[in-house]
């Protein structure tokens, strides 16, 4: 994060306003895994989980505790045995288990209630609260082999859960679970999570590993993914690690079962959470169930996104200002595309009565979306709409943008070939060029 008071941190600051408006009263689960508790760095992501508790979010952490369990069966010389990357917890295993558990929920819990004067938790109020809310079953055999005390989720007590987010209070899930005869198994983190976050209908499910997210065959980290690219993406096994082969299965079943966002992100990057959340281009890999953005017809509600993107065009002379009024009345003429809920570009079709000419007007991409071929997206969006509307001719009127506008196939033409209503409005000391399209 950029020093504060530095432009840098101006600009950061003001990209996270949409972000902290918007997440005010969601949901968020966030796991991770006893790895992270081991290296000490919890107490970094408490300051940050403290950050998203004092702006309203509801935060249900899920913990692991591998690391803890293998080292106490090992002192206690019992074998650590794993089947497809899940432990097999044998009964004499079980005592160690639940005793590392409890270990590093303790550990969580007591730098959840750090609150020294002139530190990120100072006047923290983290509420941490526990309990059964984890009912449990037996995995069973798996491929010839008895799981023995591993278990997975069979249901959740939500209207409890529920009750403790509207309390104020972060709900902390360890991975164990209880059945109805009041037995204990050892359960996944990943299970527990995931599970939790589609029973609450969570607005984002996040994942802290050690990997930076999912990368391509180049290495290159893939910020968004949806469901198909992500399913199409393990069966072709690109550069699949153990953190992803575990982690991404259940982003996509989240997002397919109704929680809108998941996240991988790495556990070692301090601040990495935050990033990830409050700014445009993250530092992970987010899962949406469909893709990102949309291209709509505008709505009133649409106006304050739209005056934002094309002020800073109107004031460099780009496009032709417009009031908020104005805007207001012709709003039906526009179409919005939106990134993340974000509008990130716009466009408008202003048809004339008793004419077979259109004009094109408003084009406008955020800067930071500008190179995705975005401009070329809403110039066609027009054109479809302007050939169903059986308009046979498209005009622009531009003062900066001519030659973007003829590598698309419009040409210059005279001011006469505008219709009237038009040309009588025609700013001769803006002195806007002409390209008409044929369609």
């Amino acid at each position: 994060m950029p020093d504060i008071g530095s432009p840098e941190f101006v600009f950061w600051f003001r990209q996270a306003a949409p972000y902290i408006h918007a997440f005010g009263g969601r949901t968020f689960v966030v796991a991770f895994g006893g790895d992270l508790v081991r290296d000490g760095d919890f107490v970094r992501l408490a300051h940050d989980l403290n950050i998203l508790v004092s702006l309203g979010v509801n935060l249900v952490l899920v913990h692991g505790a591998r690391p803890q369990i293998n080292q106490r069966l090992t002192e206690a010389g019992l074998p650590c045995k794993f089947e497809q990357g899940v432990r097999v917890t044998e009964r004499d295993s079980m005592g160690g288990v639940l005793q590392a558990i409890g270990q590093v929920r303790f550990e969580i819990e007591a730098g959840l209630s750090m609150g020294l004067a002139n530190s990120p938790m100072a006047n923290a109020d983290i509420r941490v609260a526990g309990g059964n809310f984890v009912t449990a079953q037996p995995v069973g055999v798996r491929d010839g082999v008895d799981m023995q005390y591993s278990g997975e989720v069979r249901k959740l007590d939500v209207a409890a859960m529920r009750d403790r987010l509207e309390f104020g209070e972060t709900i902390l899930l360890s991975p164990v679970g209880y059945s109805p005869t009041g037995e204990a198994f050892n359960l996944t983190l990943e299970d527990v999570a995931t599970t939790a976050a589609v029973a609450l209908q969570a607005d984002k499910l996040i994942f802290l590993l050690d990997q930076p997210g999912v990368v391509d065959e180049d290495g290159q980290l893939l910020n968004e993914l949806t469901a198909a690219e992500a399913e199409r993406y393990l069966r072709e096994e690109i550069r699949v690690t153990d953190d992803i082969d575990f982690y991404l299965p259940c982003c996509i079943r989240a997002v397919r079962h109704g929680v809108a966002r998941a996240h991988l992100i790495s556990r070692h990057l301090d601040g990495g959470l935050l990033t990830e959340l409050f700014t445009h281009e993250g530092i992970g890999t987010m899962i949406s169930r469909e893709p990102l953005e949309t291209l709509r017809r505008a709505t009133i509600d649409d106006v304050g996104g739209i005056l934002a993107l094309i002020e800073p065009l109107e004031e460099q002379g780009v496009l032709v200002k417009r009031s908020r009024e104005l805007l207001e009345r012709e709003i039906e003429r526009f179409a919005v595309l939106e990134h993340d809920r974000k509008i990130i570009g716009c466009v408008a079709l202003h048809t004339f009565e008793e004419s077979d000419i259109a004009e094109l007007a408003g084009l406008a991409v955020h800067p930071d979306y500008r190179d995705g071929g975005r401009g070329e997206q809403l110039l066609k969006h027009v054109e479809r709409e302007a050939r169903r509307l059986r308009i046979k001719q498209l005009f622009v009127l531009t003062t900066r943008t001519a030659h973007w506008f003829v590598e698309r196939g419009f040409a210059p033409a005279d001011v006469e070939v505008l219709p009237m209503k038009k040309k009588t409005l025609y700013n001769w000391q803006r002195r806007s060029k002409v390209f008409l399209k044929p369609l």
